[in-house]
């Protein structure tokens, strides 16, 4: 059954080869998606090399909506989107993917139904296909080379969609076994190297050694350290002190 989660249905015209179909449900599902909607494959339907390519994501291929033409796959529909990569001479609104999915998640939480265009292999969705569209999504490719795979056009659009979500961290740091590492633990350390390197007459000439220490300071201020960082780094001062001492 597909999930509950709202969201678009992509839609595959005229697809031409089965594992392309595969790959694009295998990238709808990377990113949560599960609606698709397949119109006059080339090589009839169901297709064994798209199940294949699908791997872990046969489900969407069981699921999917077979559609004679681009009407019938859209007839439910209030708002459509037709990826291209190249100029249409069609008066649309034009949009890279990134604000597509913003507008197609705007009108879903306004209870509306949208579906994402993509064409065959061969040469893209044709000028008929496009007029049906409400606004084009262009994929701003290098121009010298605008062929893009089908199953890469729908992994786009779907990390996109994932992205419009809220559900794509810009950064993150996973931490391994350990925590951040206190302000009084950064202190100590600061003062363990304080104390070894005025012992090795690290801070000379006087005149500079202040200078030197609030350098010192102000380097581990900037450094993110963990207590596993802060344990280590004790760690090699107490040896190169021992070594010494031998």
């Amino acid at each position: 059954m597909p999930t509950d989660q709202e969201q678009p249905a992509f839609v595959l015209v005229r697809p031409q080869m089965g594992e392309n179909i595969g790959a694009a449900a295998r990238a709808m599902w990377n990113f949560g998606l599960d609606r698709m909607r397949i119109v006059a494959p080339r090589d009839g339907w169901p297709n064994p090399k798209a199940v294949a390519m699908a791997s872990g994501a046969g489900r969407l291929l069981d699921e999917a909506q077979l559609c004679d033409d681009v009407a019938g796959a859209l007839e439910d529909c209030h708002y459509v989107m037709a990826t291209t990569a190249r100029a249409r001479g069609l008066t649309k609104p034009v949009l890279s993917p990134e604000r597509a999915m913003q507008v197609a998640a705007e009108k879903i939480a306004l209870g509306e139904k949208v579906a994402v265009l993509f064409g065959p292999e061969r040469a893209g969705l044709e000028n008929d296909d496009i007029a049906r569209a409400n606004a084009i999504i262009n994929v701003p490719v290098n121009p010298d080379f605008a062929s893009l795979n089908l199953a890469q056009c729908v992994l786009l659009t779907a990390y996109e969609w994932r992205r419009a979500q809220g559900a794509v961290t810009a950064e993150r740091v996973d931490m391994a076994r350990t925590e951040w590492a206190e302000q009084i633990e950064v202190e100590k350390l600061a003062a363990h190297y304080e104390e070894r390197l005025s012992e090795a007459g690290f801070f000379f000439p006087e005149t500079k050694a202040e200078g030197m220490k609030v350098n010192l300071r102000n380097m581990w201020s900037r450094m993110p350290l963990t207590r596993a960082d802060i344990q280590m780094l004790h760690g090699v001062m107490r040896q190169m002190v021992r070594w010494k001492n031998r």
